[in-house]
């Protein structure tokens, strides 16, 4: 077991068999040693959290949905990652979605949820630079969407 997954154990986190692509996309792609992984929704097996924030989606579930994309994007990071989550060796940028009502601003604080959980899975190779913008709307009705790119390690 990798030292990254005790952490997410510790944190009382089991990471999902990573989502399929709902369109015509790949969920990463590597290219050397840096991958991008497609954008990842707050979704779940419960369904997950969709709705616009400072609508009918809180300020509170809004972090929480940034916290299952963080989880989908781990999940994902495992597979580029040879199945070891070690192998990551820097998390370089989040790009971060909000369905957003036309007076929410706390765009920032939600994708906190995400930046939060990266730096507590990986440690210092959690942080990383971000965009995070409000959206008008976001695929499937989903509360928040966030892409990653980061850096693994060579393949052995």
């Amino acid at each position: 077991m990798s030292q990254t997954e005790d952490r997410l154990r510790a944190l009382g986190l089991t990471l999902p068999v990573p989502t399929a692509p709902v369109a015509n996309y790949v969920p990463f792609v590597r290219t050397g040693n840096h991958v991008h992984i497609s954008g990842q929704l707050s979704n779940d097996a419960n369904g997950g959290i969709k709705g616009t924030l400072g609508v009918d989606v809180t300020l509170e579930q809004g972090v929480e949905a940034a916290r299952l994309c963080a989880i989908n994007l781990l999940a994902q990071m495992k597979a580029a990652a040879d199945g070891d989550l070690d192998n990551v060796v820097r998390v370089i940028k989040l790009n971060a979605f909000v369905q957003a009502g036309p007076e929410f601003y706390n765009i920032p604080q939600v994708i906190n949820g995400c930046s939060d959980l990266m730096v507590a899975a990986l440690g210092d190779a959690g942080k990383h630079a971000r965009s995070a913008v409000g959206m008008y709307k976001i695929p499937l009705g989903f509360a928040v969407e966030i892409d990653a790119l980061i850096e693994v390690s060579d393949r052995r």
